[in-house]
């Protein structure tokens, strides 16, 4: 009776020690904080679980156990706009201690409803331009997060489409004004990096499926047409149309995500995502420790992948260069 009374006691002691283990301390009784989730993407959607796996890898690392002393309310409302300033007023009425956003569209759709609860967004491009933040380093109001690009990235994506397809001569940046409400931005780095490139870039903006369809159809219409998608929802709610139609019309393309080539496209450059949300565990750490977003600097990629999928390439008859490949982080055959 003696020896049990003492492991209790041992048990209780070791929970509470600030040295304790963080599995251990996440067991201690106590209240159970909530967060909201808020993704730009369907619930179906392979990407997005992938990273709410991260995230919550990132949370339990730091002592955060969902089930146990953290409750996520997730809402995952797609790229519609609509669906998600209402999703965001579902969170607002749920009052939690802190939401986290995915995308600039749902991330201005949270700022709509939600005036004063701490925000931290991931997978946004260019906060500043967007008007979520007053500086990087010093974000302000009730927002901070980590970005997915910066605007420079959209000449890299040039390069790597030249230096795949040396034959492309005209290329169709292609984006949704609605779900990318950045894209001027991105434009003028594009412009400069296709004159330097001898490239004629055509800006696209596409609505819908058909005007997908549209644009890639006309590419393929005569030689040298290829394809740059934009960091936008949209484009990757829409990724298997997208590849299936520059599949047929043979159009060499290059992505922002690493979902498009592993679902068959031909290659793509980006960030890491799910390293962004496991960072971004991180600040609602913090911030429920007692942190203000506004003294939390907004953060960009520490990890870009290159991943190129060899099969898709020998399929529009494309010779990946050696050195390419070499460079490569992961490499589909």
């Amino acid at each position: 009776m003696r020896r049990r009374r003492f492991i209790s006691l041992l048990g209780a002691s070791l929970a509470a020690s600030p040295w304790a283990p963080s599995a251990i301390r996440a067991q201690a009784p106590g209240p159970i904080r909530r967060i909201g989730v808020l993704i730009g993407l369907s619930a179906s959607d392979p990407a997005g679980q992938a990273e709410m796996v991260a995230f919550r890898e990132g949370l339990a690392a730091l002592g955060w156990i969902e089930g146990r002393n953290l409750k996520i309310e997730y809402r995952w409302p797609g790229f519609e706009t609509d669906r998600m300033r209402a999703a965001a007023r579902e969170l607002a009425e749920l009052k939690p201690e802190v939401i986290v956003t995915r995308t600039t569209p749902g991330t201005l759709a949270v700022r709509s409803e939600i005036a004063t609860t701490p925000i931290v967004f991931v997978v946004v491009a260019e906060p500043i331009e967007s008007g979520l933040v007053q500086s990087m380093s010093r974000p302000g109001g009730n927002m901070t997060g980590f970005t997915n690009f910066e605007s420079g990235v959209s000449g890299k994506w040039l390069e790597l489409l030249r230096t795949v397809a040396p034959q492309v001569s005209r290329v169709a940046l292609i984006y949704n004004p609605k779900t990318a409400p950045f894209a001027p931005v991105f434009m003028r780095d594009a412009e400069n990096a296709a004159r330097a490139l001898n490239l004629e870039l055509k800006p696209t903006q596409v609505a819908g499926q058909n005007d997908i369809e549209a644009a890639i159809r006309e590419l393929g219409s005569r030689p040298g047409g290829g394809l740059i998608t934009l960091t936008d929802a949209f484009m990757t709610d829409n990724r298997d149309l997208i590849i299936a139609m520059t599949a047929f019309h043979r159009v060499p393309a290059v992505y922002h995500n690493r979902n498009f080539p592993r679902a068959g496209g031909l290659l793509a450059y980006s960030a890491d995502y799910p390293d962004l949300w496991r960072r971004a565990a991180s600040y609602v750490d913090r911030i429920l420790k007692g942190a203000k977003p506004a003294d939390l600097p907004v953060q960009q990629p520490n990890k870009y992948e290159l991943i190129v999928n060899l099969k898709t390439a020998r399929a529009l008859g494309i010779t990946v260069p050696t050195t390419l490949l070499a460079t490569a982080d992961e490499v589909i055959e």
